[in-house]
């Protein structure tokens, strides 16, 4: 079993769903996976939990399998969405600088992917 930590920079849903996709597949190999938002994917943080959004089916998977870390603290506050991923129960991820930290997991035995 291995231990991934993916990063998610991209805010552009047709790499979103690459993440969300993966994530699940790793999942289902019996990896451990923890998805991390970051940068202007937090942009789509409040869409995700709408029902009518193309990715809503997977991201609702995605948490229920407890797959997502959290959110970046700063940047989730910079587009806006923070309040939405707190309302989702996604933590805000802060320790180094208001950012969450690559460093963590990686000491943690994660293998680092960054979209």
């Amino acid at each position: 079993m291995k231990k991934y930590a993916m990063f998610v920079f991209n805010g552009d849903p047709m790499c979103f769903i690459h993440v969300l996709l993966n994530a699940l597949d790793m999942h289902a190999r019996q990896d451990t996976v923890r998805v991390i938002v970051e940068g202007s994917a937090t942009r789509l943080v409040p869409d995700l939990d709408k029902a009518d959004h193309p990715l809503h089916g997977l991201w609702k998977k995605v948490k229920a399998a407890g797959l997502v870390a959290g959110v970046c603290k700063a940047c989730a506050n910079k587009t806006g969405s923070l309040d939405a991923a707190k309302a989702q129960g996604l933590a805000p991820l802060s320790e180094m600088s208001g950012h969450p930290s690559m460093a963590r997991f990686r000491n943690e035995g994660y293998e680092l992917i960054t979209f």
